[in-house]
């Protein structure tokens, strides 16, 4: 599972990352901060179901906070787009290609309307015009290389492939699949012929298949300074308001045991070992009041992305179906992220390859029933795997 940060230049990636895997990454107040590709392991929340089964768990994987498990992703910052980096401007096709493999795409828009979309510092900037441009840098990306040699590629349909065959194999490499293509194909008013596509046709099936592929979430990021418009003009769109150099600093703090805080939540509170200038307790209180609504926003854009547009569950292997435990008796040592609709099979692969070529059978650990490869898991299901 592979998240990809994307956005213009100075709009907050880095920080967003930082904050979301307390990773360090280099911050900076000036375009291209990140020059080589950032990479690291972010959560998400799910129910641990060492709740529900009255059990103390021991997590390998994913850490459980009070009941919350917190599930790893895979988490990317590349480097600042600019208009026309499809053609090689700015750091070019260097970092769109840094996006082949992502599921999903967190756009980092600066809501402050503080820089442009080369991410100089202007005043009154329009953070919507960031959400029109980046997309529109995705789809000529993805439209270049589905008309790559496009005459010579239609030649080869017309003589017997299949146009989903092809284009299938073509956009294999950046991880879109088959079943995506057809689903694109469909959707799309192309002409038969294809022939006679033009870089209009090509364009819209690059659309098409970017919402299905590699859907976008837009971060309104810089929320704690940024105008109510620009905050109510993103949140339309489906953009979620956050402030990243909060979550941040509340991550440094929880680390320095100043504060209690659990990421993700609306709360904190100072610990015994807390000393505070007035300054610092100032500026901790200013982000009381931000966060006591729905968070910081980093975890809820992470969630909304993973959970949400990728349509993902947990899923809990064990090897005691009794206890819970794996063979060194560790209760509920790992939880998976699958696509919803995924079976128990696809979890054994997901643990281990051999697992997956020797599955025998399985046994939902709840209900003590045994269930075949076939059997769709349901969301926080706790299953012993049986392989030869």
């Amino acid at each position: 599972m592979k998240v990809g940060l994307v956005g213009k230049p100075n709009a907050g990636k880095s920080t967003f990352f930082s904050a979301a895997t307390a990773a360090d990454a280099q911050i900076g107040d000036y375009p291209f901060t990140t020059i080589d590709t950032n990479v690291g392991v972010a959560h998400v929340r799910r129910e641990c179901p060492c709740s529900s089964l009255e059990v103390t768990c021991e997590p390998h994987n994913s850490p459980c906070l009070e009941g919350t498990r917190y599930l790893p992703v895979e988490l990317v910052d590349v480097a600042g787009l600019v208009p026309g980096a499809h053609e090689g401007k700015g750091m070019g096709n260097q970092f769109l290609d840094d996006l082949r493999q992502a599921d999903v795409l967190i756009q980092i828009v600066d809501a402050s309307g503080n820089t442009d979309l080369e991410g100089n510092h202007v005043d009154r900037a329009d953070p919507m015009a960031e959400v029109q441009f980046l997309a529109g840098e995705v789809h000529y990306w993805l439209a270049g290389i589905i008309l790559r040699n496009w005459k010579r590629s239609a030649r080869a349909v017309e003589s017997g492939r299949t146009l989903e065959e092809f284009l299938g194999e073509r956009l294999a490499g950046l991880g879109f699949s088959r079943e995506q293509v057809v689903a694109a194909l469909r959707k799309c008013d192309l002409p038969e012929n294809v022939q006679t596509w033009s870089g209009a046709d090509g364009l819209a099936l690059a659309r098409t298949l970017q919402v299905l592929g590699k859907p976008i979430l837009v971060a309104a990021n810089k929320a704690d300074i940024a105008p109510t418009q620009n905050i109510e003009a993103l949140v339309k769109t489906g953009g979620i308001p956050v402030a990243a150099d909060y979550e941040l600093a509340l991550r440094n703090a929880s680390k320095a045991d100043i504060i209690a805080y659990r990421p993700g939540d609306t709360e904190f509170t100072l610990t015994e070992n807390a000393t505070l200038n007035d300054a610092q307790r100032a500026g901790l209180e200013i982000i009381a009041d931000f966060i006591s609504g729905d968070g910081t926003g980093v975890l809820r854009c992470l969630e909304q992305a993973v959970l949400g547009r990728l349509d993902l569950i947990a899923a809990f292997p064990v090897e005691d179906e009794t206890h819970y435990a794996d063979s060194h008796g560790k209760v509920l040592p790992d939880g998976y992220l699958l696509p919803r609709g995924a079976t128990a099979l696809e979890l054994a692969y997901k643990v281990h390859s051999d697992i997956g070529d020797g599955f025998i059978r399985a046994i939902d650990c709840r209900t003590k029933r045994i269930i075949g490869k076939d059997h769709v898991l349901r969301d926080g299901d706790v299953v012993k795997i049986v392989a030869g």
